[in-house]
């Protein structure tokens, strides 16, 4: 890891890796304080609460869904630091409406009512806007970065990625949706003034975009998927993510009807799932010493699968150990509670095993394709992760509304993993035969 730190003085890396970081925080800052003041003050039922967060997620995530075939083109076909500073420019508007629906919902009041609407509406926007941005943030590295460079260049955006969203994390548990609305404004424009020095990425090639949504996400797929090993690493990614949306969605209402705790210890939750993801990032780019390999996917996700089996056996076990307190335990109290160091302990685990699989699955992407396409098959990949995503915020609501106890649903993110394991060996398997001499 420290090998690969040398990249953050370099101006081909430093500028696009601050900016990512930058965005990774306002959403994830933006995201959880709406989520976490609407679960814990407009709410009062596990079943509403979990449909709520689900059609959060599915607010977000639509977008990359419909228009990731169009930004991957787009990507490609322009200058890549151009379309990040429009793309940072356009997100200076969107949080000032994000902002307005933050501050009325703390005012409360007749006009509170329009707040949700207004919150969901830039969720959305954010959604579009990561749209355009995801493609690039990965595609700009075989760019600006050597190709032994390129997995650490990864592993670094993926851990600084997950630094930004512990830190966005942390601030809505602890901070008023009031001082949220003035820190997403704030830190949009900085995002933006650090666009501005992301150095020229021209396109490869010209050619003309396709306008239609459908036939373009049709066309990108089948000639992005045409290659095996790309096509296997996007299906094991689509299946990560999918198992990654039913947690997510979980992790708010659990916190607080399952383990008793207050919307600060559900942002702990997020917080150490972050740090496990960054932890996984910088392990996995040490095993495999800047190769890009699926050598370590299967075992990875398999031990979160087991992590995962485990946290439901621990939440069993608190909702038999620990009564049903008057208020909700705030963060102190909690880690008190002789069964809390094996709740964060397994999280972590959780999130150290799903980072170890998934990030040398994103440098498959933009190395096992041509330079020109790179953007086209990190957008290929965000239509079928977005789709796995809104099936796994659809899964977690129906279960949900089905009744279906949280601590029940997470066996069913545990047995997924067995799905996931099984594509990463695939993947492997079509790695060692693309090795073979002709």
């Amino acid at each position: 890891m420290l090998t690969s730190l040398h990249l953050l003085r370099k101006r081909r890396f430093l500028p696009l890796f601050a900016t990512q970081l930058l965005n990774a925080f306002n959403d994830n800052l933006f995201k959880n304080a709406m989520v976490l003041f609407v679960v814990y003050n407009f709410y009062n039922s596990q079943e509403q609460e979990s449909q709520f967060s689900a059609i959060a997620s599915g607010v977000f995530i639509l977008p990359f869904f419909i228009l990731s075939a169009l930004a991957g083109q787009l990507a490609d076909l322009r200058d890549k630091a151009t379309i990040i500073r429009w793309v940072k420019f356009a997100e200076i508007f969107i949080m000032t409406v994000g902002a307005a629906g933050l501050w009325l919902a703390w005012g409360g009041g007749a006009l509170s009512g329009i707040a949700v609407p207004l919150m969901l509406a830039a969720l959305f926007a954010m959604g579009v806007h990561s749209t355009f941005f995801g493609p690039i943030k990965y595609a700009i590295l075989p760019q600006h970065l050597r190709r032994e460079e390129v997995l650490s260049g990864t592993g670094l955006v993926e851990a600084g990625t997950y630094v930004a969203i512990l830190a966005g994390t942390i601030l809505a548990g602890y901070i008023s949706v009031r001082w949220a609305a003035g820190i997403v404004i704030v830190t949009a424009l900085v995002g933006y003034i650090t666009s501005r020095q992301v150095p020229p990425a021209p396109p490869y090639e010209g050619g003309k975009i396709d306008l239609h949504v459908i036939r373009s996400s049709i066309t990108l797929i089948r000639n992005t998927t045409a290659q095996r090993e790309v096509f296997y690493a996007i299906l094991a990614i689509s299946f990560f993510w999918t198992i990654g949306a039913v947690l997510f969605i979980q992790f708010p209402p659990l916190a607080k009807n399952v383990l008793y705790a207050s919307k600060e210890v559900a942002s702990l939750f997020l917080v150490i799932f972050s740090i496990g993801v960054a932890i996984g990032s910088v392990a996995i780019n040490t095993l495999l010493k800047g190769e890009v390999s699926a050598r370590y996917a299967p075992p990875s996700v398999l031990g979160m699968g087991a992590f995962v089996a485990g946290f439901y056996f621990v939440c069993r076990a608190w909702e038999h150990q620990v009564a049903q307190p008057a208020m909700l335990m705030d963060v102190p109290t909690f880690v008190a509670q002789p069964l809390a160091p094996l709740v964060l302990g397994t999280l972590l685990l959780i999130a150290i095993a799903g980072g170890m699989f998934v990030v040398p699955l994103y440098a498959f992407l933009t190395t096992k394709c041509e330079p020109s396409q790179a953007a086209r098959t990190v957008a290929a990949n965000n239509i079928v992760n977005s789709g796995a995503m809104v099936a796994g915020s659809l899964i977690a609501g129906g279960l949900s509304a089905l009744g279906i106890p949280l601590v029940e649903q997470l066996l069913l993110s545990a047995a997924m993993s067995i799905l996931s394991a099984w594509l990463g060996a695939v993947l492997y398997r079509a790695e060692k035969l693309a090795a073979l001499p002709a």
